[in-house]
């Protein structure tokens, strides 16, 4: 099954979302709601924003298999505002969803690749990506499979639901 890796952009963000949707019903069916919470993305007004934004603001990665969306990877040269900064340039994985359907197809480790690649393109030897740090640690082991290194740890509450706990990964390049 081949892999089509393209960039997007603003009009790319309802796809995102769907993704987003479809990974926080999955999720929940598997009875972890604590990493999204059960609320689709695209009927929550701040997600919704926060996408476009994003979709917007930095780079969009889409990957596609037999011509439809199949992942999402959007890309900044900064980290997320709870996330302390590093003392040098880095790429940072603001967002890696991929179609749940395609679980285990290699979709979100060639999204990964690309990432690598682009850092390589811009010159930068430092990739970090954030997760959810609950479920038994199941999203960062397969982060350290994808070759990250686990760094710092932090809590948020962005919906004041309650605690949030996350795991920052890096892999140098």
């Amino acid at each position: 099954m081949p892999i089509e890796i393209r960039t997007g952009g603003p009009d790319d963000a309802p796809t995102i979302l769907g993704l987003l949707d479809g990974a926080v019903a999955w999720l929940v069916e598997r009875g972890y709601p604590d990493q999204w919470g059960t609320t689709p993305w695209s009927i929550a007004p701040a997600a919704v924003e926060r996408i476009h934004r994003y979709a917007t603001e930095y780079l969009v990665r889409i990957a596609e298999v037999d011509g439809r969306q199949a992942g999402s990877c959007i890309l900044a040269e900064e980290p997320p505002s709870y996330v302390a900064p590093v003392e040098e340039r880095e790429l940072y994985v603001r967002s890696l969803v991929t179609d749940r359907t395609l679980k285990g197809s290699g979709v979100g480790a060639a999204l990964i690749d690309d990432a690598r690649a682009e850092a390589g393109r811009r010159g930068i030897g430092l990739l970090r990506v954030d997760c959810f740090a609950g479920n038994q640690g199941r999203l960062v082991a397969q982060y350290q499979r994808l070759g990250f290194t686990p760094s710092d740890t932090f809590t948020v509450d962005p919906t004041g639901a309650g605690p949030w706990h996350g795991q920052v990964l890096e892999q140098r390049l």
